[in-house]
């Protein structure tokens, strides 16, 4: 398996390793629920160097990106973050990813672990008709700090005055850049430093009361944050338009691979969505699962668990557009059991936004 810069040091401190999609990762160190409470109460962090850092330059790239990308590259300012899924030409998800405006021609693209080999070769197969250069910045490494202490426990062990970086900005300090982004509901910044320096800074952020977290705390965050796991929540066979993420598509309907597929979709209707779900009684929602109603439609949970923020059994479905959402049942085992349909996200900032 391969393994971050990062492996010995989650193996000093304790943590249970997994394979995640090839890659020797930190499930745990000793208490999910420990660590999914240190992130919405404090301040917490997660090693995700297996990740992919790319960059895009030349005197195209922002044209490029145009393209590639669904959501409007155009509108960035100087170091700013743009969410954006990436399509086929025929609407689906290739990937969902973060890029940020660095300067005119140049582009910092963040992709999951997962995609990263169909990532890097449908990008390379795009870019070939512009003047643009893709560049893997592989000998780094990126350090999720996450929770409502997250920027007062980071700003003592560095120089950039992270106030002045409004959320879902970046910011340099020497060699480390700092986006003010995540995937956990709460404040905090992804940090993204050259490989050599990750395990002093790791040692760092432990010796300054941050919580070490694996895997399976950050699946329960970003559950309870309402935000997309790519290969359940989303894939290349379903579009934007029906997994909830139809917000993420620019206004034009030109330009951008998709645009046509997804224009014809529209016209045609749309059939599906996606819903949040709280179980109403004991069990868990689970990824897979089958919803029905009484009226014959149907649909399935993309993902679902245990949220520890508001102790019920919440998850993400897409489900047939005409769905009656008060008659909504997930099929556990040989039971049907009634689920409460809510609107996403289920928690954030620490509050839990499930009515009682």
């Amino acid at each position: 398996m391969k393994q971050t810069v990062l492996n010995q040091a989650h193996r000093d401190a304790g943590a249970k390793m997994v394979d995640f999609g090839g890659w020797d990762m930190p499930i745990n160190y000793g208490s999910q629920i420990v660590e999914h409470h240190a992130v919405r109460q404090n301040v917490g962090m997660f090693d995700v160097s297996h990740m992919t850092v790319i960059d895009i330059q030349g005197p195209e790239a922002t044209a490029f990106l145009y393209q590639l990308l669904a959501n409007d590259i155009t509108k960035l300012n100087l170091n700013q973050a743009l969410y954006s899924t990436m399509l086929n030409h025929e609407g689906g998800v290739i990937d969902d990813l973060i890029t940020y405006k660095l300067a005119d021609d140049d582009y910092r693209v963040v992709v999951n672990a997962a995609t990263r080999e169909k990532d890097l070769a449908w990008i390379e197969s795009q870019i070939i008709e512009f003047d643009a250069n893709m560049i893997e910045q592989a000998d780094t490494a990126m350090i999720a700090v996450q929770g409502p202490k997250a920027i007062e426990t980071l700003q003592p062990l560095i120089t950039v005055d992270l106030s002045e970086t409004k959320r879902f900005y970046a910011a340099y300090n020497d060699d480390m850049f700092v986006g003010r982004t995540g995937y956990t509901g709460e404040d905090g910044v992804e940090i993204i430093v050259p490989s050599d320096q990750a395990e002093a800074l790791w040692q760092q952020l432990i010796d300054a009361g941050v919580q070490p977290c694996g895997l399976g705390a950050r699946d329960t965050l970003r559950l309870e944050a309402g935000m997309h796991l790519y290969g359940q929540d989303m894939d290349e066979h379903i579009t934007p338009l029906e997994c909830g993420l139809g917000w993420t598509l620019r206004k034009d309907n030109q330009a951008f691979n998709g645009a046509e597929a997804l224009a014809a979709k529209r016209e045609a209707g749309v059939e599906k969505k996606l819903i949040g779900l709280v179980l109403e009684g004991r069990g868990i929602l689970r990824h897979d699962q089958v919803l029905v109603d009484d009226e014959g439609h149907e649909g399935i949970i993309t993902s679902g668990g245990y949220s520890p923020s508001t102790e019920k059994a919440i998850a993400m479905a897409v489900v047939d557009k005409k769905m009656n959402p008060d008659a909504v049942k997930v099929q556990i085992r040989n039971k049907t059991l009634p689920c409460r349909v809510v609107k996403l996200p289920f928690v954030r900032n620490g509050k839990s936004l499930i009515e009682a």
